[in-house]
């Protein structure tokens, strides 16, 4: 039912997917699904044994040395496809022969364990009752006469000793009998947590499974919302992806003729700073010539004065005249051409204003989002629609999955499985309790005889006196020997039947521990349940052919235990696309199909959009016919290059005033000095603004040369330009629009591929995770059988074995120990040492009955 479940499971999730496989596929924006709700399942499959762990390692310790051998997978599984006994003679085949002999030296070690068992068994009984009836008469040490020896006390107290250490290793015996029986007790007594925590934890996957599918639908509103939001962000998504692939044209273009727009505007600039400039020029030249000439006058004749014709002052005098004919101008601009007819067609192309005619092909081309939504209002409705009729579709269908009727049986069957573990649980208590009390009565039997031989040895020990006659031994002493010969006859009694329990439990937990426990801790187990035709002779891999009805489904224990213990979702540990193929069922390509299909049929025309008109097209014509280009620049450019006077005014002006401080003080002097300020005068106020207009003219005039340069070229390329981005956008922008579109379309698609991948993820890992199954296969196998039971039953009878096996030495000690502890009926004579016979005399020398020599 378990896989029913899963089944239905996968089929509720897979009305909610789809498996489109875009041949273009961006990377969409990540969604965020968040975690699939899980529990934290109770139930830690692992056993801690205390204190007593030692022990449990010790016996494992014991049976590596019977049992060496490594798990023999080979020979398990031929004897497993062997059939012996269907007809007469299946033994005397060889291959039958090689197998039971092979099975023979794995067990060698617990079958000449169990012999050396089974002979203690047979022989002690018979030993007991020979040594019995050898006693009654008067036989084996059943003389009630002792001789007198020298070394009788060293005798004594060796037998004493090893008699004390044997019945100590006995004890020890007991003791971990008693332990390993206490703890599989007290494990049985709490096994019904463990085992309610496996039901907690069965009730957590199936209830919690639900709200997994629950939450793996309900993430569909996730793609679902991110795909609307990319609908109704169909202008900035679509359009701006429409308007960016267009404007690496468009925009080039369109600056271009803002460019030029902006040059038409400086050329106008250029030709008015010209035109002033020019005029400012001529003026201030002609008003310079005119002071210039009337200083020299003024000058010359102040140089003509008398005061010149003396010695002191006629070569200063003379020197000045000579540099009078440098003050004239240098620069004529009276004769530059005119600009007036370009500045008049370039202010006729400023009447249209081509910036504003260039910014409204770029507001028509920044309006392509709003023009995209507009055209695409129809197409994405439908769209929409089809989203919505997907959630219609999986509500609809998961109504008609009976999911809580199965949950519910199975919830039952569970419930049901429970009440009868918790009814048959005190059955199962009441049945350990006889265990433990029958353990308990071999290990009493063990403990009486114990009693016995440290009664013995305590009365013995207390009451013996070495001076007193082996006739005349004291009650005490007596009661001692006697309280050890009953520990023998007790040994004799209870030896056998507690070694039949040892064989039996050693040879029945040592194969469980070796052929069972070991193999399902490396997990060499399940690759012998794998073996193909093991289960089955017909099916090649059991697990499939239970669960699919498929034999060669390569689906294995070991793989299936592995993935649960791993906590994996029971789809991807139990193989179940194999029955359930997710990629048929986790599937809504007819919708995504829908929706691809809308997308491709958008169609978007931006043939509204006019980067430049006609208008616009021919300013720029007329501007490039403007005549800027045939201005003489030359002719500009050299008068520009000149200095405005042949001599800077100011130097003229210091050396005149120097020269005149070289003159006698008087009227001469002060009249040049005079002059010289007069014409430091003049170069402030004229040579100085007329510097400051050449400036002006020369870069308008550099500017206009500029622009000028190959102008209708430029403007040509422009138009070109603009152009060619019209006609992308007329002709060429479906191609851009297809394939933006289909960018658009796979991003869309891309949510429902994200859904996909996290909804086969989920599946696969998180939900219904079968931790629970492998933990109940721990709790029966790993922990009740291993470390609960056969743990405890090997230590058993690994105490309760080695407490037998020393009741051997401790029977022959406690004979011999008796006999020195007993009152004796006859005994030796004794003398002084002076006979020659060390204190004693012969007894036949002196006619005293000796019932040993005369028999």
């Amino acid at each position: 039912m378990a896989v029913e479940l899963c089944l239905l499971l996968l089929l509720f999730c897979g009305s909610t997917i789809s498996d489109v496989q875009p041949i273009y596929k961006p990377p969409p924006g990540t969604l965020d699904f968040g975690f699939v709700p899980a529990k934290t399942y109770d139930t830690g499959a692992y056993h801690e044994p205390g204190p007593i762990g030692i022990l449990f390692k010790i016996v494992h310790a014991y049976l590596y040395l019977v049992q060496p051998n490594s798990f023999p997978q080979d020979l398990v599984r031929k004897l497993a496809q062997q059939k012996f006994g269907n007809a007469q003679g299946d033994y005397q085949k060889p291959e039958n022969v090689v197998l039971t002999l092979q099975a023979i030296y794995y067990e060698i070690g617990f079958i000449v364990s169990a012999a050396l068992g089974l002979l203690f068994i047979l022989l002690l009984p018979l030993v007991g009752l020979c040594f019995c009836m050898c006693r009654c008469c008067d036989n084996c040490g059943g003389e009630m006469h002792q001789r007198q020896k020298k070394n009788a006390d060293c005798q004594r107290s060796c037998f004493a000793t090893f008699l004390f250490v044997a019945s100590l290793i006995i004890s020890v015996g007991v003791l971990c009998a008693y332990a390993a029986n206490q703890h599989l007790t007290n494990q049985v007594r709490g096994a019904k947590k463990l085992v309610n925590s496996n039901f907690k934890d069965l009730k957590v996957f199936l209830n919690d499974t639900p709200a997994q599918i629950d939450y793996l639908v309900s993430q569909y509103n996730t793609t679902k919302d991110k795909a609307l939001s990319d609908l109704n962000n169909v202008g900035p998504l679509l359009g701006s992806r429409v308007q960016e692939q267009l404007g690496k044209e468009v925009r080039p273009a369109l600056d271009a003729a803002l460019t030029m727009a902006g040059a038409i505007r400086e050329t106008k600039e250029a030709l008015e700073n010209v035109s002033v400039s020019v005029e400012v020029l001529q003026e201030g030249t002609e008003r310079l010539h005119a002071n210039l000439t009337d200083v020299k006058m003024h000058l010359s004749n102040t140089l003509n004065d008398s005061a010149c014709s003396a010695t002191q002052a006629a070569s200063t005098c003379n020197i000045i005249k000579n540099s009078l004919n440098q003050l004239n101008i240098n620069a004529n601009f009276s004769g530059l051409p005119g600009v007036s007819s370009q500045l008049a067609k370039v202010n006729d192309v400023l009447k249209i204003d081509l910036s504003s005619l260039v910014q409204k092909g770029y507001a028509a081309f920044n309006d392509t989002p709003d023009l995209v939504v507009n055209q695409t209002r129809n197409i994405l409705s439908d769209i929409k629609n089809v989203l919505e009729s997907i959630g219609s579709n999986i509500s609809t269908f998961t109504k008609t999955l009976p999911v809580q009727k199965i949950l519910a049986d199975l919830t039952i069957y569970l419930t049901q499985s429970e009440a009868y573990v918790q009814d048959y649980f005190p059955v199962v208590e009441q049945y350990d309790f006889y265990r433990w009390l029958g353990c308990l009565i071999l290990c009493c039997m063990v403990v009486l005889i114990l009693i016995f031989y440290c009664l013995g040895l305590l009365c013995g020990t207390c009451g013996y006196d070495k001076h007193a006659s082996p006739t005349t031994r004291g009650c005490i002493s007596n009661t001692g020997g006697n309280f050890l010969m009953a520990g023998v006859g007790f040994s004799f009694l209870f030896s056998w039947v507690l070694m039949i329990v040892v064989v039996l439990t050693f040879v029945t937990g040592g194969n469980v521990e070796k052929l069972v426990c070991e193999p399902f801790e490396d997990k060499t187990l399940f690759k012998v349940l794998d073996t193909p035709y093991l289960l089955n002779q017909h099916w090649k891999n059991y697990l499939s052919g239970i669960l699919f009805k498929n034999p060669n489904i390569n689906l294995t224990f070991e793989k299936v235990y592995s993935d649960c213990k791993e906590n994996k979702g029971i789809y991807t540990s139990l193989h179940l696309e194999h029955l359930f193929n997710i990629n048929e069922f986790l599937n809504i390509s007819m919708y995504t199909e829908d929706v691809a299909l809308k997308i491709e049929h958008i169609q978007i025309n931006l043939s509204k959009i006019i980067l430049l008109d006609e208008i616009g097209k021919e300013n720029l014509l007329n501007f490039s016919s403007s005549g800027i280009e045939g201005i003489n620049f030359a002719a500009y450019l050299a008068e520009i290059n000149k200095s405005v006077t042949k001599v800077g005014l100011l130097s003229f002006a210091n050396d005149l005033e120097a020269r005149a401080d070289q003159l006698p003080k008087g009227a001469l002097e002060n009249a040049l000095k005079g002059h010289a300020n007069s014409i430091r005068m003049i170069h402030n106020q004229q040579v100085i603004p007329l510097e400051q207009a050449m400036s002006t003219l020369n870069q308008s005039i550099r500017l206009l040369k500029r622009t000028s340069s190959e102008l209708m070229v430029k403007v040509k390329n422009v138009i070109s330009a603009v152009n060619a981005a019209q006609l992308l956008i007329n002709n060429n922008a479906s191609l851009v629009i297809v394939q933006e579109t289909k960018k658009y379309m796979d991003t869309i698609v891309g949510y429902f591929e994200q859904y996909i991948e996290w909804v086969k993820e989920s599946i696969a890992m998180e939900v219904a995770a079968c931790k629970p199954i492998a933990n109940v296969i721990d709790t029966a196998v790993d922990i009740f059988l291993c470390s609960y039971i056969t743990d405890s039953v090997n230590t058993f009878w690994f105490g309760l074995g080695g407490s037998s096996i020393f009741l051997i030495p401790a029977i022959i000690f406690a004979v011999k120990l008796s006999k020195y502890y007993r009152r004796m009926d006859t005994e030796d004579v004794y003398d002084d040492t002076e006979n020659g016979n060390n204190g004693y005399h012969k007894e036949h020398l002196y006619g005293i009955h000796n019932p040993v020599f005369t028999r």
